[in-house]
């Protein structure tokens, strides 16, 4: 506490990182929420106004509408850059994402087992492994993973284009177990 309660009141108001963003995310949630009221929800002629089944739910989405609006309306102030700083830590999950849909069309490609395999190796780098006992330990997760799901639960995960150019028992061997 200090001497001055306003101060501490200021404090209160004081800008929180990503408050922006969620404002306007959820005040276009309750937006879009508005707008399927009608298709989603009926009104009925007969019954009381209460007993509606589009009553309550008018309500409730009416009042997120509302309030998302003063709540938008309270935290527009100038601090755009402490914003779009927040918001692009938010964007770096995409990273994973984009990552994660590389290895998924290498797999048709190169095959399941040396897609993993260069999938955890160079998701450990990613994250600052670089030494020679955390490569071996994400190349043994990526080995792991291909027995686990190919080899021993059978998943149906498509051959590696890459196996045709292998002698044909080991082809089948491969395209079968990795």
């Amino acid at each position: 506490m200090t001497d001055h309660p306003a101060q501490d009141l200021n404090d209160l108001h004081a800008p929180k990182p990503g408050e922006l963003i969620f404002a306007i995310l959820f005040l276009g949630f309750a937006a879009v929420m508005l707008s399927q009221l009608g298709d989603q929800t009926k009104f009925s002629s007969s019954g009381k106004l209460f007993a509606q089944p589009r009553f309550w739910s008018a309500v409730g989405v009416i009042g997120m509408v509302v309030f998302g609006a003063l709540h938008l309306v309270t935290v527009l102030r100038p601090r755009v850059a402490g914003e779009l700083a927040e918001a692009i830590s938010w964007l770096r999950s995409l990273e994973y994402l984009v990552a994660f849909m590389v290895y998924v069309w290498a797999v048709p490609q190169l095959g399941y087992l040396p897609s993993t395999i260069l999938f955890t190796v160079l998701l450990a780098l990613r994250l600052g492994y670089r030494d020679r006992r955390s490569l071996l330990a994400a190349v043994a997760t990526g080995v792991v993973i291909v027995l686990v799901f190919k080899t021993a639960l059978s998943v149906k995960i498509p051959g590696g284009a890459i196996y045709e150019y292998l002698p044909a028992g080991l082809r089948s061997f491969m395209i079968l177990r990795f």
